[in-house]
């Protein structure tokens, strides 16, 4: 109850914060009640290198004090304005270091808040429409969790180096690295999340060397190597053909995946020939997968492939597009 008060609206909170309080141990982390996650991915976006203060905010004389007047007319019923009854706090369980499993409080946003006026955060809601789950899943934060996708393309060729033509609709097949991911068995980009602070264009060749070639495992002088064929693939001229909702089976109404997938072409396939794959980190398998619609992937990823094709002028379909089609 008390994670869906805070998913279903955001709510602007107001701290002083003393950053030069002493951290709490880590025994006592396990003690924080959920309520306070939002606090601290709020004070992670606005200080990344003391996101771990809020844990020591110095609220002591808040609620350890013999005068609780700082936080009792905070706990008054009806909530102004409404006929809304708090749920009890004993004085007892104030405090948001001590333990209180049972803690469910009463849900309420005023109507005036819920109509969106301009100066009131917009609730975090799933652009996209309902999901049937509430909270945040395995997403790490509420609303847009970013991610990339780097697709690496080349073109399918025979022995002689010469392309190959599909025989229905004549155009060249097109191919793709794929990874199995480990968590569900299935076909997929070798994508990834943005890391705090990450440019897009880095979190694409990161994920694409740890997850198809398994750069987390090798050596130092591997990797240099490694990182001179990756620059020739990744500085080249690229193009991005999709930034945004994507439809994940981690969504909820509350937290959803972004992306920005982007094509690298590797037009004669000598770089990527020098590249040999290899799965690694989050990758079960990986290997060259001819695109075309029978293509079974992960999440929306098909789509991806399919505006790849089309971009190409690959081959996509085996019966050719009629009119009333389009």
């Amino acid at each position: 109850m008390a994670r869906c008060c805070l998913a279903r609206t955001v709510t602007v909170v107001s701290l002083t914060v003393n950053l030069s309080a002493v951290g709490l141990p880590a025994s006592s982390c396990h003690l924080l009640h959920p309520l306070l996650q939002p606090l601290r991915e709020v004070a992670y976006s606005v200080y990344p290198a003391h996101w771990f203060h809020l844990y020591s905010v110095n609220m002591s004389s808040y609620y350890d004090s013999k005068e609780k007047s700082h936080h009792s007319k905070a706990l008054t019923s009806p909530y102004p304005g409404s006929s809304v009854e708090r749920s009890k706090v004993p004085s007892d369980k104030v405090g948001w270091l001590v333990e209180w499993k049972d803690y469910s409080p009463v849900e309420y946003t005023a109507a005036s808040i819920l109509a969106g006026p301009k100066w009131a955060d917009p609730q975090i809601r799933n652009p996209v429409g309902r999901t049937g789950l509430v909270g945040r899943g395995l997403l790490g934060r509420w609303g847009p969790n970013h991610a990339a996708d780097p697709i690496i393309t080349r073109w399918k060729r025979d022995k002689s180096g010469s392309r190959i033509a599909h025989p229905v609709s004549g155009k060249n097949i097109l191919q793709f690295v794929a990874i199995k991911r480990k968590d569900c068995g299935e076909w997929a980009i070798p994508g990834g999340m943005v890391d705090p602070g990450e440019k897009i264009s880095a979190t694409l060749k990161r994920e694409f060397s740890e997850e198809a070639l398994n750069s987390l495992q090798k050596c130092a002088a591997e990797i240099k190597e490694l990182e001179q064929q990756l620059d020739r693939l990744f500085n080249q001229q690229h193009l991005v053909v999709y930034k945004g909702y994507v439809d994940d089976p981690r969504n909820t109404d509350n937290a959803w995946l972004e992306t920005e997938a982007v094509n690298y072409h590797d037009e004669s396939g000598e770089t990527m020939d020098n590249m040999p794959l290899e799965a690694g980190d989050d990758a079960g398998k990986v290997k060259w997968v001819d695109i075309s619609e029978k293509l079974k992937l992960y999440a929306n990823h098909s789509h991806f492939i399919k505006l790849v094709a089309e971009k190409r002028g690959a081959h996509w379909m085996e019966e050719p597009v009629t009119d009333c089609q389009k």
